[in-house]
């Protein structure tokens, strides 16, 4: 199926590696051009000139917390390519830690990249978006949103609030023609559980050992998921073929969630 995607313009943020650098691949296929941002621009180029159609990325050295170089960053892809009609705010981490193990300053860094790592690059591009046919902002969250973990509280919280804000954002901007949604993702193997595992001590191949962290955590699918399996939703979010789809959260978590 065409997305009708070629041709348009989308901004990523957190886009070096995992999640955020498939979602390029993604977009590149699909014939769009794509402003990519991470807060290491030499990884985030070195990782981009590998992609077929990489004549159609421009990268930058950007941290989603700072709105100046925000501002700077989406400016100088609006210019590149004349229009912005997408952005996927990807730039997260998580901090595994109890409640009573998360500082004060942690709890604080966690909301601050939370919400401002996406109320930046929306607030810079609004007025690109508003000049598009088919404007889109996907918010990559997690399940943690609505389903939280004692073992990430900090994290939960923040990703909580970051659900509420673009529920928000969805009902403010719709007048101005930008939709706004959500990807929720669960256990997601983007690298990081593939390096836990090679510094465990087990016997168990990779698959039998992330076979068992799907049992304890309780995704039906018996598995972790991989970042081309979230980037299509995201791509898809941003499609003009969307256009009636605003506020709505689509998990991707092999069947983790719980909530009603």
């Amino acid at each position: 199926m065409d997305l009708r995607l070629a041709g348009r313009t989308y901004v990523v943020t957190g886009a070096s590696s995992g999640v955020g650098l498939t979602t390029v691949a993604l977009l590149l296929e699909e014939g769009a051009n794509v402003a990519a941002c991470a807060r290491d621009g030499t990884r985030l180029a070195d990782a981009v000139e590998r992609l077929p159609g990489s004549e159609r990325v421009t990268t930058f050295a950007c941290d989603v917390l700072d709105a100046a170089s925000v501002r700077e960053f989406v400016a100088h892809a609006g210019e590149r390519f004349g229009g912005i009609d997408g952005v996927v705010n990807n730039a997260g981490r998580s901090l595994l830690a109890r409640w009573d193990e998360t500082t004060d300053e942690q709890w604080r860094a966690e909301l601050d990249l939370k919400l401002f790592g996406v109320l930046n690059p929306v607030r810079a591009a609004v007025p690109w978006l508003s000049r598009s046919d088919s404007a889109a902002v996907v918010n990559v969250n997690a399940i943690l949103a609505r389903q939280p973990e004692t073992r990430l509280a900090a994290t939960s919280a923040a990703r909580a609030a970051l659900l509420n804000l673009s529920a928000t954002l969805s009902e403010e901007l719709a007048a101005g023609g930008i939709r706004v949604n959500s990807v929720c993702l669960g256990l997601v193997d983007t690298g990081q559980w593939r390096r836990r595992y090679e510094s465990s001590d087990t016997a168990d191949s990779f698959q039998q050992w992330s076979a068992h962290l799907a049992a304890d955590r309780g995704i039906s699918l018996g598995r972790l998921g991989d970042a081309e399996e979230v980037a299509y939703p995201i791509v898809s979010l941003l499609s003009p073929r969307a256009s009636y789809i605003t506020g709505a959260t689509v998990d991707v978590g092999g069947g983790v969630a719980r909530y009603m």
